[in-house]
Order: structure tokens, then C-alpha cells, then sequence
């Protein structure tokens, strides 16, 4: 996500059709009488054929008009009976900022900054798209697209423009609910279709307001599916979160696509398009979309509760590989969800879930094997640790009793589990600025305490201590002495955390183990102070020195 190709449809239609249609096609088979006519006057008829087209030839032309005739009229069907359902969305918030920030994909900012880098308030305007989800005014976008929006205005295909409110929204799924006061005749609800029959390869048809053009459309096939998309939280919280079972498609999408629809050929929503890979902010051929089945289950709880909490496990895992299951004396094609940490408290200690605890080497790299292997949810097969997640989020809500089928010592045993809460990820800043300091010292990261299960995750011994960075303000002093951020998105305890970046373990030789005595350094330090800090980055040890600016305003 962060920063961030076909067969047409119509060829791939026109060639069934004319498939199709040629069997039917009653072919002529010369008589003797005709081959001795044909012999008799070669020169004629050469002729006529020059001068004639055959009555085949005229056939097949006629054939070929008629289909793409036929899937033309589909093509307008298809968005004049889906556009009424589709809008656009505008929102307005005030920012702070310092000269021009790109915005990455998918989050589809359109404004200007001035020139110089001075911290300033201005507003900030966003645009979107959305659709009608019930005939009590009830509209579905993307959360990123009205996340922290101070004014949200709807706009219809037939002109029809009104204020909205939020009504929920949850960043964890990138979905939010936004409601119009229009009478209930005249919205029109999209119909849904079950994004589980999606197949790869079957035509898609989006539409929304790519670059504010609204009612635009564009076609083209499903990619992929099962994809994890990684997102990060536009509301300067730093947070990650991943959205699973995400459907990928080549039709062209934008920004200003985002929270509008992908539909298939009878008009059914089969996902609201979110995100694309692109390394210039415009359509590359990749593009993400969250399936109707996952929206199907989380708009109704936002509408009734206001916020929708993602259903938790509490486990740490990796996909089952031959080299494990080896390990683990299983056979070697055994798919499933190994687990290797459980965490204390969460649903899946209470069950009686099992981690790794015995320590091999597999390509080199410290493993930990030996622990339960789900293999299946609710009876539903977990061949992977992606389908796990998948299955939270295709099937369950927060407090539903589950049933897990486990391998455990080579011997298959069912678990019952009622699953709790996700616990809200905490990232915070290195330093709180002083109420009375406006000029305090400023290094511009955002991190985390090292745990012994991040470390794990980046290779390291567990009883490594620092702070892992997460994130680096641009043009910080963090970002002028090159320190890095983190960027491999992996699930720990049920969370989405990136890891990769730079490890702060001492500064001016005293080690630090946690967040907290690092900014507790900065607040005494004056802008223009420079710091030394002892870095782990890849598992090896380098000093960088930070030279302190004053926080921005």
C-alpha cells in the first residue's frame, strides 16, 4: 500500500460469442456438378470471387457486429443500472503542515502548499467515492477517504447534492458509514453478490470518480484473490493495520476511485475499491479491493454501534512448510497455521493453545517448531496462516465461540474458543512537547518498545532491549542523519506491526531499553544538541549521530 496489467474483456467476450455462434453455421460442401462448373470457368469465377464476398464471409462479419453489439448494450447496462447507486464524495479538514506532502496511495488528498517550509494551518480537501447502501441514507465509503473530515458532502449522479454525517467507521477494515437525509424513493441501493464465487479471470466492471471525474467506468477481470493489504492510518497516529482477503483487479483505478464500486456483469457489488500499487499515483494494472463479504458484516455493526471491533485470537504464527513439518515428524505436505507465541490472557490460552518452544535452524535462521498446528476453523480448512485470518475476517464477530482443530504431537484435537477484542495497537512518539517550550528539542520519530516477540520476528535474541522505530517524520533531524523506519508488515498477538527499521539501544553510550528514557533525553537536550546513538540495523551495530531541531509548531 504504502508506495507504492489484460486480455480485454471484450476480445475475451467476442471470441466465446463468435465460438459459440459458428457451430451453428451451415457449411456448403460442393457438388461434382459445381467442381466441374468451377473448372470449366476458372477465369469467371475468379472473378466473382474478387468481386463478390461469400455469403460465409458475410456471415461471420455479421456475427462479429452482432456480438460486439451485444456486449456494448451489456456494458451500458451494467453502469446505467449501477450508476444511481454510486457518489462522490468531498471532504474538508484543517491540517497543519510544512510545505508539500505527496501523499502515498490510497489516500487521495488534492491540494496545494505554498512554497516555503514554515509550519502552517490550511485546509485540506479530500475527494472519494462512495454508493448507496439502504433506502435510509446509509453510504458506504473508505475510511481513509473521510478520516478526520470536518465537513463531508455527497453529491448523486442526477445532481443531487448534500451534507453527510459520519455515522462509524473502522480503519482496521478501511470501511465508514456516512448518512443523507433523502427520502427513502429516492435512493437506490446497490444488490450485493457474494465475493466468495469470485473466480480470477471473470470480468469486473468499477465506477466511481477517478481525479474527480465523477461517474466514470472502467472494466477489466479479477487478478487475484486472497491478497493482504497493509495500510497505514491517515490521522498521524502511525498505526498499521492489514485487511485480509483482499481482491485484486486490473480495472483501471485511481485516486478518487477510492470507496467506489467493483461489480461484476450482472451489477452485483463484489468489493469496494480501496488501493492501488503504483509507483507514480495513478493506475498501474494492481488494484485492491476490499470483498462484499467482509462489508456485508462489518457496515451493519457500524451502523448500529458506531465502531466495529476485529475479532482476536491472540496467537503469533507462520505458514506450515515441508521443512517444519519434517521437524516436527508430520508429513510433509501438512498445510496449516503453525502457532509459535500465545499471548497471556487472550482467548487462545484460555482454549489451551500451544506454542513453539523447541529451537532449530531451517536456511540458516533460528526457528522455533513444535507447536499446535491449526489446520481447521468451524470446519472450514486452514491451509495456511493467512486463512486464519481470512476466516476472522470473512466469518466471526467479537464474543463468537469457534471451534479449532489442531495437530498436536501428530494427533488431531479439537479446541473451543470465544473470541475477545483485538487490542488497540499503541504506537507512540518519542517525546510529549512541554506546554511551556515551544522551541524543545525534536527528533522526529515515532516507535515502540523492542519486545521479546518483535525481536523474534526481526531474528534478533529475545532479550534484546531498545526502541524500534516505526516511523520518521520527513525532513526531521531523524530523517537528515538517515535513520530508517520499518517496513515489513507481520502479525504478532492478532496486530499488523511493521518491523525492519533501525533499533535505538544507547544514546551517548548509556544504553536505553524503552521508549520512554529516550524522549525523557530529548526534553532535557536544546535544539542544536547533538546526540550519538548506537543503532542496531540488520542485526549489526553502527553509530549515527543526530543533531537536534526545534519542534515544529
Amino acid at each position: 500500500m504504502k508506495k507504492k496489467v489484460f486480455i480485454s474483456g471484450v476480445s475475451l467476450l467476442l471470441i466465446f460469442s463468435i465460438a459459440a455462434c459458428s457451430g451453428s453455421i451451415q457449411l456448403e460442401i460442393p457438388t461434382a456438378e459445381a467442381e466441374q462448373s468451377k473448372e470449366s470457368s476458372p477465369s469467371d469465377s475468379a472473378s466473382e470471387s474478387e468481386q463478390m464476398p461469400s455469403e460465409s464471409t458475410e456471415r461471420e462479419g455479421t456475427l462479429e457486429l452482432t456480438s460486439l453489439m451485444s456486449l456494448q448494450d451489456a456494458y451500458i447496462s451494467i453502469y446505467e443500472n449501477v450508476l444511481p447507486s454510486v457518489v462522490s464524495i468531498s471532504v474538508i479538514r484543517t491540517v497543519i503542515g510544512s510545505g508539500f506532502e505527496n501523499p502515498e496511495i490510497p489516500f487521495d488528498y488534492d491540494f496545494n502548499s505554498p512554497p516555503d517550509d514554515e509550519p502552517f494551518e490550511h485546509n485540506e480537501s479530500a475527494a472519494g467515492s462512495g454508493f448507496v447502501w439502504d433506502t435510509d441514507g446509509h453510504i458506504i465509503t473508505n475510511n481513509h477517504v473521510i478520516e478526520s473530515g470536518e465537513v463531508i458532502r455527497v453529491s448523486f449522479a442526477d445532481g443531487r447534492s448534500v451534507l453527510a454525517e459520519l455515522v462509524g467507521a473502522d480503519a482496521a477494515s478501511d470501511l465508514a458509514v456516512l448518512k443523507v437525509d433523502l427520502p427513502a424513493n429516492s435512493l437506490a441501493p446497490i444488490s450485493i453478490s457474494d465475493s466468495t464465487k469470485v473466480k480470477v479471470g471473470q470480468i469486473a466492471v468499477a465506477i466511481g470518480n477517478p481525479f474527480q471525474l465523477e461517474s466514470s467506468m472502467t472494466t477489466g477481470i479479477i487478478s487475484g484473490i486472497g491478497r493482504s493489504l497493509p495500510l497505514i492510518s491517515t490521522d498521524g497516529s502511525g498505526l498499521y493495520y492489514s485487511i485480509p482477503d483482499v481482491i485484486q483487479t486490473d480495472a483501471a483505478i485511481n485516486p478518487g476511485n477510492s470507496g467506489g464500486v467493483l461489480v461484476d456483469i450482472s451489477g452485483g457489488l463484489i468489493g469496494v475499491t480501496t488501493a492501488i500499487e503504483s509507483p507514480v499515483r495513478a493506475n498501474a494494472g494492481v488494484g485492491y479491493v476490499i470483498p462484499s463479504v467482509i462489508v456485508e458484516k462489518i457496515v451493519p455493526i457500524l451502523i448500529r454501534d458506531g465502531k466495529f471491533e476485529q475479532p482476536w485470537i491472540g496467537i503469533s504464527g507462520r505458514d506450515m512448510i515441508p521443512e517444519y513439518a519434517e521437524l516436527m515428524e508430520l508429513d510433509l505436505e501438512q498445510g496449516g497455521a503453525l502457532v509459535i507465541d500465545v499471548t497471556a490472557g487472550s482467548p487462545a490460552e484460555e482454549a489451551g493453545l500451544s506454542g513453539s518452544t523447541i529451537e532449530r535452524t531451517v536456511d540458516g535462521i533460528e526457528v522455533l517448531v513444535g507447536g499446535d498446528v491449526i489446520i481447521a476453523a468451524d470446519g472450514i480448512p486452514v491451509n495456511d496462516f493467512e486463512d486464519l485470518v481470512a476466516f476472522l475476517a470473512r466469518h466471526t464477530i467479537v464474543g463468537q465461540k469457534i471451534t479449532l482443530t489442531v495437530i498436536r504431537d501428530g494427533e488431531e484435537i479439537d479446541l473451543d474458543l470465544t473470541l475477545a477484542a483485538r487490542p488497540v495497537q499503541q504506537i507512540t512518539e518519542e517525546v510529549t512537547e512541554p506546554e511551556e517550550a515551544s522551541d524543545s528539542a525534536w527528533m522526529g520519530i515515532y516507535g515502540q518498545d523492542l519486545t521479546n516477540e518483535i525481536a523474534k520476528a526481526m531474528d534478533l535474541p529475545e532479550k534484546t532491549r531498545g526502541m524500534l522505530i516505526e516511523k520518521i517524520t520527513a525532513g526531521s533531524p531523524a530523517d537528515e542523519a538517515g535513520l530508517r523506519g520499518s517496513y515489513k508488515p507481520v502479525e504478532i498477538n492478532g496486530e499488523e506491526v511493521l518491523i525492519g527499521g533501525d533499533i535505538i539501544t544507547a544514546v551517548d553510550g548509556s544504553g536505553i531499553s524503552e521508549i520512554q528514557e529516550l524522549a525523557d533525553i530529548i526534553k532535557r537536550s536544546e535544539s542544536g544538541t547533538t546526540l550519538s546513538l548506537s543503532i542496531l540495523r540488520d542485526g549489526e551495530e553502527i553509530a549515527i549521530d543526530v543533531t537536534l531541531g526545534e519542534r515544529p509548531d
